[in-house]
């Protein structure tokens, strides 16, 4: 966890556009404000949103676009490993029978229609 200060100098970022960020929603620290902290996944949130201004010319509605993507991106990852852990669990035989089960699926997505 990062304070408020070194957040802003490992992210180059002023406190009114820091400030700015959090209004809009686009990073949510934790605790209240004058006494809020920084994790390393916010740090690289902070880099994206400057790579995409800077870099990229992104306006404000462009970043909500791929930030919201980003996290639904993230929370699919995250449920994706879940049920992987949750199938390992599983005796060798279910695991056998999802696994077809995926592959068939995937043939039949994938088939060109008739």
């Amino acid at each position: 966890m990062m304070e408020m200060r070194e957040f802003q100098v490992r992210a180059s970022v002023e406190t009114a556009v820091l400030h700015a960020w959090i209004d809009t929603g686009w990073l949510i620290p934790d605790g209240i404000e004058g006494h809020w902290t920084f994790r390393d996944i916010d740090l690289g949130r902070a880099q994206l949103i400057q790579e995409l201004e800077r870099d990229f010319g992104v306006n404000d509605e462009g970043i909500v676009l791929i930030l919201d993507l980003g996290d639904r991106m993230s929370g699919m990852r995250r449920t994706l490993g879940h049920l992987a852990v949750a199938i390992r669990r599983e005796p060798d035989h279910i695991q056998d029978r999802i696994g077809n089960a995926v592959r068939e699926a995937a043939r039949i997505v994938t088939e060109p229609a008739s």
